[in-house]
Parts: C-alpha cells; structure tokens; sequence
C-alpha cells in the first residue's frame, strides 16, 4: 500500500499523455503477473476464467477509465485533493449496495456517507471560499470520475464466482490494455511526444514495480490476512499520497483540506469496521 501511495509522484515526474501511462500500466504490469505466475508455475484456471469472462473484461474497462481520470486529476488538482477525493469510492459503493449487492443500508454507514461528504466539503474550499470560489474544481471532478469506476471495480469483484486474485488481475489489466490500445493510437499524436531517458525509465518503474510486482504482493499476502485487515491497510495509500505530496512536490495542505481528509477517510475506516 505504501509503493501504491507513491503513484501520483511518479505522475508528477512523466509528461506523458495520461492514456499512454495507463496503456503502459495495464500493458506490462499484466505481462509482468503473467510471467511471475508461468515462472512460479502456478497454473491458470481456464474454466474459472471463462465463468467471469463478462465481469472481468467490463471491470477490466473501468480500471483503464479511472487510471486515466485519476493521472488528469494529479495534473489539475495537487496530489494530495486528488488521492483524497479519489477515497470517496467506498461511500459511492455503500450508496449503490442496497441495490446492486442487495446489502442492507445501516444507520453506522448512512452516518459515515453524510460525515464523507461533509468532508469533501472541506476538501473542495466550499466553507472557506462558498462554491463559487472553489478551486481545483476540474481536478476534483477528474478524481471523482475516478472514484466513480473504482466503486464499479469493487462491485464487480464482489459479483464474481471463485476465481484466483492473480487470474482475475491478470486479465482484468490485460482487458483495460485491449481498451486502452485504439483509444490511445487514435487520440494522441505520436510524433509530438517525447521523454527523456530518466522519465522513459520512471514510466517502466511505474508500470513493472509500481504495478505489477505491487500487485503480487498485495495479492501474495491476502492469503495470510483477514478480509477486513486488507481493507483497512488499504488507508495507508492516500495517507502516503498526502504526506509525499507535501514532502517531495511542496504542496499546500491547508487546514480544510486535513479535517476533509480526517473525515473522509476516518468515516469510510470505520463503515469497513466490524460493529
């Protein structure tokens, strides 16, 4: 969780398109589980994979959707705002559970909706500046979006019938490439872009490391931890973001947006809680 935290530092540092980063990131981090799977010769389920084929590629669609939101809302919005608001995707899966998961709606997380939004509020400057002084609005908007398909992605993979964490990752990421490819070739023009060879390499940190072996240990050690304790090492990742954004890119964090933060992720910590 913590190399996840690092991702919009790296963002910061690659003046890439953020399609192409996104290519690159589903691309070779699903080529990089791949090989780590053959080489550790754990087999892959074909049958398992074809009994999720449907979920797997539209969730595979969403991630390629809200890495490229996410990369623009570190480009608009400080790193900090964007990783924070980019949190608000529990609260839109607790909204939509009633519906979709058929989960009942308790007053503790109805509570920790309404503390949630409250503290996008504070995020977004609305109490210190009103609505129409609100900065960063595009930002937010982009980093929401994001959170908007990440609550998608978390639906999806609770819709799944058994299949294996790294089955399941590897073609979800290998889908959002597939989607990724001619959306890119014909958005971007080619010939304008350009990288320095550091930034070539900060690219395939982001993508092998950043990504794919991140992925294999984030998926190696769910096997020895509880569901709930996963869930709540996941708050390492924008509490990283926050503390790196002020460390290394000097950015601002102002008074709101830390009692945004607190209410954000303190209110969907404990929706993750058991009563």
């Amino acid at each position: 969780m913590f190399v996840f935290g690092t991702v919009g530092l790296f963002i910061h540092y690659i003046p890439l398109p953020s399609s192409i980063i996104a290519l690159s990131r589903a691309s070779l981090g699903a080529a990089f589980l791949f090989f780590l799977v053959r080489f550790r010769h754990m087999p892959m389920s074909g049958q398992q994979i074809r009994d999720n084929l449907k979920l797997l590629i539209i969730s595979g669609i969403c991630i390629g959707i809200n890495w490229i939101l996410l990369f623009e809302a570190f480009r608009h919005t400080t790193m900090a705002i964007a990783s924070i608001c980019y949190y608000m995707a529990p609260v839109f899966v607790i909204l939509v559970s009633p519906v979709l998961l058929h989960e009942t709606l308790t007053v503790r997380k109805v509570v920790c909706v309404l503390l949630a939004l409250l503290g996008m509020m504070f995020v977004g400057g609305v109490f210190e500046h009103g609505l129409s002084g609100v900065t960063d609005l595009s930002g937010i908007f982009f980093a929401l979006g994001a959170a908007v398909f990440y609550a998608s992605v978390i639906v999806c993979n609770k819709k799944f019938s058994p299949i294996s964490a790294y089955d399941k990752t590897i073609i979800q990421l290998a889908a959002a490439a597939v989607v990724l490819l001619p959306y890119t070739l014909i958005t971007e023009n080619w010939s304008s872009l350009s990288c320095t060879p550091f930034q070539f390499f900060l690219l395939l940190v982001l993508s092998l490391f950043v990504t794919g072996f991140a992925y294999a240990l984030f998926f190696g050690s769910m096997r020895y931890l509880k569901a709930q304790t996963v869930a709540i090492l996941t708050y390492i990742d924008p509490i990283v973001s926050v503390f790196l954004s002020a460390l290394f890119l000097q950015e601002p964090l102002a008074v709101s947006t830390i009692i945004g933060a607190v209410l954000i992720l303190g209110s969907t910590l404990v929706s993750e809680l058991k009563a």
